[in-house]
């Protein structure tokens, strides 16, 4: 029984989006990260900012890819009302080399991304965040309170066929001056590339 509960808990430690890292309520660390332009960018950069929608999502991984367009699209929709876009490349290149800096920029150009997209470099900021997979969300209000962790919606392969949005749903409620329901759903996409030490 004692075996059977350990692994019970060591398995929701691993499937639970944000257990390691930050809960809905925590104050968020700011970071500064470089940019495709060579720029470095953090979150103080932006003084004006009603929140901030930070994804972590990369260039090879398939659901990454099938969010593409998703995630330049809210960029699109949600910066002109003042919640900015950063995404964050978080896998290491020594393991994933179609994730490299080079690549993030050739990726940028070709589907024309109108948000910073920032390289986790020694990767230092995801296990913060307690970000698992690419992609992941996490929605912070003006003063870096997460206010909800994990999927952008629940269709990966079509975004025609989302019936939910939760990511949307969530700058609604922060818009509202509610707190997100849900506040945590599932990541899907793949694992964040580590090197095996």
């Amino acid at each position: 029984m004692n075996l059977l509960f350990i692994f019970i808990i060591s398995f929701l430690s691993i499937e639970t989006p944000g257990i390691n890292g930050y809960q809905p309520g925590d104050k968020a660390t700011d970071f500064s990260l470089k940019s495709i332009t060579g720029k470095m960018v953090s979150m103080a950069d932006y003084k004006d900012a009603r929140g901030f929608i930070v994804v972590f999502t990369c260039n090879h991984c398939p659901f990454a890819v099938m969010y593409q367009d998703r995630i330049n699209e809210l960029a699109k929709k949600y910066t002109p009302k003042g919640y900015v876009l950063l995404a964050v490349n978080p896998n290491d290149p020594a393991v994933q080399p179609a994730d490299s800096y080079a690549f993030m920029q050739e990726r940028a150009k070709e589907k024309g991304f109108v948000f910073p997209y920032l390289f986790d470099e020694g990767q230092k900021v995801y296990p913060q965040y307690g970000a698992t997979k690419t992609p992941h969300a996490f929605l912070l209000d003006r003063n870096l309170i997460v206010k909800y962790i994990g999927a952008i919606d629940d269709n990966a392969e079509d975004a025609s066929l989302a019936k939910e949005k939760y990511l949307e749903n969530a700058i609604m409620s922060l818009e509202n001056g509610t707190d997100p329901v849900p506040s945590i759903t599932k990541a899907i996409g793949c694992s964040i590339k580590v090197k095996k030490s």
